[in-house]
């Protein structure tokens, strides 16, 4: 199974309330138990994170498939925000949820509940990918990845 890990996760790492739901998602990923996919966004985002965090990531990314954001997934992106699903202030999470989304990864793994995991957000996403002829996405804490 692949899945499309966002930023959040990466900080999560290293958090004293997610670390070990985080860690033991790392361990799934190390041990090939699921496969990771990233994006530029995603590296974008990494940039200006601290040390460890980009350390992480690129230690990640080795073991990970890199997928180019399309024309496509930046139009998916820009409807959830013409549809209020989020902000333009939310653009990159938008733009997460599109690659993911067009991708066919089978969820996002996220610890943002304000614009991610938020049951109310995804029947956004999923409401518009269906009328717009895309598949439902799935979003999920590690916790709810890994059964802990």
């Amino acid at each position: 199974m692949k899945f499309y890990l966002d930023t959040s996760i990466f900080g999560g790492f290293f958090d004293k309330e997610f670390r070990y739901a985080t860690q033991a998602l790392f361990d799934f990923i190390e041990n090939k138990r699921i496969t990771i996919i990233y994006s530029d966004i995603l590296e974008s985002e990494l940039e200006s994170a601290p040390e460890e965090i980009r350390l992480l990531a690129t230690d990640s990314f080795i073991q990970a498939e890199y997928i180019d954001t399309t024309e496509e997934m930046l139009e998916l992106a820009a409807l959830y925000i013409k549809e209020g699903a989020l902000t333009e202030k939310s653009l990159n999470d938008t733009q997460h949820i599109a690659i993911a989304t067009i991708s066919g990864v089978s969820a996002i793994i996220s610890w943002n509940f304000k614009h991610m995991a938020n049951f109310m957000k995804i029947r956004q996403y999923n409401s518009i990918n269906l009328r717009e002829g895309y598949r439902m996405i799935n979003i999920h804490t590690p916790r709810e990845i890994i059964g802990i």
